[in-house]
């Protein structure tokens, strides 16, 4: 039987519909038989996706999805196999809960000036003790009917240049690199090709990410194209990069994300999990 892995993945910890529990579980019923638990900027939900894993015979990798800059550019990356116990990645953690919190307070004024009132209230009963993310946001403008889908929240009122939006000092991704690998962990660089960059811009990012200590970049996500998948193919190699695979799962409401509906990764590849 050939192994499944899926190592990029989101629980109520952060913005994903599912307890980290309820997560694990389902990709065991999936068929996945590796996992990473990757939720954005906090490690809150590692120990209870742990246990369970434990109980479903289902091999855990604990990682995080690291939010930072680069170039003036919001940029994502993956840590997989960290120590979330390691000093410095534990005091970033908390010092982002303060900083998504600042910016949700930002954020609920710039709709309040927009005639949308209630939005802190409601996004900090949505998240509980989880990260506030800008798909709170998203549910809370769906639920009041100002939009009709999450797409449409960003699109109308969320993304860059939008009129919620607020920009967000997050760290360097040198900084954010040097945390995972000094934890123990591999950086891998999230859905490079969401960012929407030019491909001379891709290949700047690239190099950059591999010289600031980057190790692995994700070829196929649960929204790639094989056209999609062997672009990234051919970066990971020109840059020496191993290739990760994940599905970026947030929630069972969304039909064409789900953990382990992955394209296989292409052979000439060399996989992350080798490192793992």
């Amino acid at each position: 039987m050939s192994e499944i892995y899926d190592l990029h993945c989101h629980s109520t910890a952060s913005d994903g519909a599912l307890s980290p529990a309820e997560l694990v579980r389902r990709a065991h019923r999936q068929g996945v038989t590796a996992l990473a638990l990757t939720d954005h900027d906090t490690t809150a939900g590692l120990d209870e996706a742990q246990r369970a894993a434990k109980t479903e015979g289902l091999r855990f990798i604990p990682g995080i999805e690291l939010s930072c800059q680069w170039q003036g550019k919001c940029l994502h990356v993956v840590g997989l196999g960290i120590d979330p116990a390691y000093a410095p990645l534990a005091e970033a953690t908390h010092n982002l809960r303060n900083v998504r919190l600042h910016r949700a307070e930002q954020m609920a004024q710039k709709l309040e000036k927009k005639r949308i009132p209630g939005a802190l209230e409601a996004v900090k009963k949505m998240a509980g003790e989880s990260m506030i993310t800008r798909t709170h946001f998203a549910d809370f403008l769906l639920s009041q009917g100002h939009v009709t889908s999450q797409q449409e929240a960003f699109d109308r009122y969320l993304a860059k240049g939008k009129a919620a939006y607020v920009a967000t000092p997050w760290a360097e991704m040198s900084v954010a690199i040097d945390w995972i690998v000094k934890s123990g962990g591999v950086a891998v660089l999230a859905h490079p090709l969401r960012y929407q960059l030019t491909a001379s811009w891709l290949r700047r990012l690239l190099n950059a990410f591999k010289e600031a200590g980057g190790q692995a970049v994700e070829v196929v996500t649960g929204r790639y194209n094989q056209e999609e998948i062997k672009n990234m193919a051919d970066h990971a190699n020109r840059f020496g990069l191993a290739g990760s695979a994940g599905s970026d799962f947030h929630s069972p409401d969304n039909q064409y994300v789900e953990l382990g509906r992955l394209a296989p990764l292409p052979p000439a590849v060399r996989p992350v999990w080798d490192w793992l």
